[in-house]
């Protein structure tokens, strides 16, 4: 059986592993980068917490002793479901069974201003272009005279006060706190704010109201300026503007307020439900399609009696469902009745900072705080980085970092010195 594995996001690699050296099973694993990227830490890398290369893994490293997994680097142009060929900007190939695990990618819902000017972070090239811009920034500040342009390149506004947005405030709060004062003494970081703005009501709105509340206390601690209930209107590079009319000067906007699936060219339009994300039976299966294609993970949308408005887009359902697929596929192989997809939820985290973090773990139902909750953080996500050696280099780095309150990575990169619309490309 060929196997077509669109995507190496943790769904995508999950899978091929479970397929690797499996007997009756030929995998092709496609992606347009040739490493594994571990999303969870897209904001230590804009932050200087931690290097790109730290977080990411070559495909080919994990797949080096694979008998039957191969890799392609590549982007998909086109599906052509009744030839069985997926079309890539390099070759068409053929398949037995196509997995799509393209994953998302950032949501503007149509505004083009936050589209132009705002900085998505859903790829590590993108971490590294924001964390250029934020050390950029303050090289300009040392030279700047006028008080309305130095507010303007000192505020930094975070859009989404889901994890990522409150994870990345905190981050930010903590290198205005302890690393930037002395970096760039002449500055008074009296003056830079934090904005998290949030349109609804509460941060971490996916979690309980006990860790909303405890966030919210945790970002008040460290000095960022929460404004829940604020939608944003407009942004021009310069100046956001919110609903209720009220502006904040800025020249750094970081857009976590929402993600749409990656559908590729060639599916059914009838098949795309809320969030561009592409409706699949219990089985994980594409409808319409013989069978012979699934998609999993953020790109899947699939209602249960749980999750009427289907699954968090979160990694714990994409590997769950790349499980249930790599099973089914070796029980059609058997010839066996396939099983049916239900997600166990294990639990959200989040953290804020320095011993500061949330977990609301579902059973027992528990709800953690502070620094038991920010070890369970630490731990789960090092359990969950690829390679022996990344796991190393980043316990060393966040060692370093506890015990210093500094980061060494705030290098500025030339290659990311351009004009101002290609990061949004």
């Amino acid at each position: 059986m060929k196997v077509v594995i669109a995507g190496a996001g943790f769904g995508g690699m999950r899978l091929a592993r479970k397929l690797n050296n499996k007997p009756g099973f030929d995998v092709l694993l496609l992606d347009k980068y040739n490493y594994h990227q571990f999303q969870p830490l897209f904001y230590q890398v804009a932050t200087a917490g931690l290097d790109a290369s730290n977080i990411s893994f070559p495909l080919r490293k994990v797949f080096q002793k694979s008998r039957n997994v191969r890799i392609r680097m590549a982007e998909i142009r086109e599906i052509k479901p009744d030839q069985k060929v997926l079309v890539t900007d390099q070759e068409s190939i053929s398949y037995d069974v196509l997995v799509l695990a393209t994953g998302a990618d950032t949501n503007f819902f149509g505004n083009a201003g936050v589209e132009r000017y705002a900085f998505p972070m859903k790829s590590t090239t993108e971490a590294l272009q924001l964390r250029y811009r934020i050390l950029r920034n303050f090289e300009q500040a040392l030279t700047v005279k006028d008080a309305d342009e130095l507010q303007n390149l000192m505020n930094i506004v975070v859009v989404g006060a889901g994890p990522t947005g409150v994870e990345l405030s905190g981050a930010l709060a903590e290198m205005k706190h302890y690393v930037l004062p002395k970096d760039y003494p002449e500055l008074d970081f009296s003056k830079m704010q934090i904005f998290l703005l949030e349109g609804t009501g509460k941060t971490l709105g996916a979690m309980s109201e006990q860790s909303a509340a405890r966030s919210r206390k945790y970002l008040d601690k460290l000095g960022v300026t929460v404004r829940t209930n604020s939608l944003l209107k407009d942004y021009d590079g310069k100046t956001v503007s919110l609903q209720d009319g009220t502006t904040i000067p800025s020249s750094t906007v970081i857009w976590a307020a929402g993600i749409k699936g990656n559908v590729p060219v060639g599916i059914d339009i009838s098949l795309i439900a809320r969030g561009n994300r592409i409706r699949v039976d219990e089985y994980c299966r594409v409808s319409g399609y013989n069978n012979n294609m699934y998609a999993l993970g953020d790109l899947a949308y699939l209602e249960e009696p749980a999750y009427p408005n289907g699954h968090p887009q979160v990694a714990p359902v994409a590997i769950q469902m790349a499980d249930l697929i790599a099973e089914n596929l070796k029980r059609e192989v058997r010839g066996k009745t396939p099983l049916v997809f239900r997600y166990r939820n294990k639990g959200s985290m989040a953290t804020v900072g320095r011993n500061l973090a949330v977990v609301d773990v579902p059973k027992p139902k528990l709800h953690l705080g502070g620094f038991l909750a920010w070890l369970t953080w630490m731990t789960l996500h090092l359990m969950l980085i690829l390679g022996v050696k990344n796991r190393f280099f980043v316990f060393c780095n966040w060692l370093y970092n506890y015990f210093t309150y500094d980061q060494n990575l705030r290098l500025i990169f030339r290659e990311f010195d351009k004009p101002d619309k290609t990061h949004s490309s």
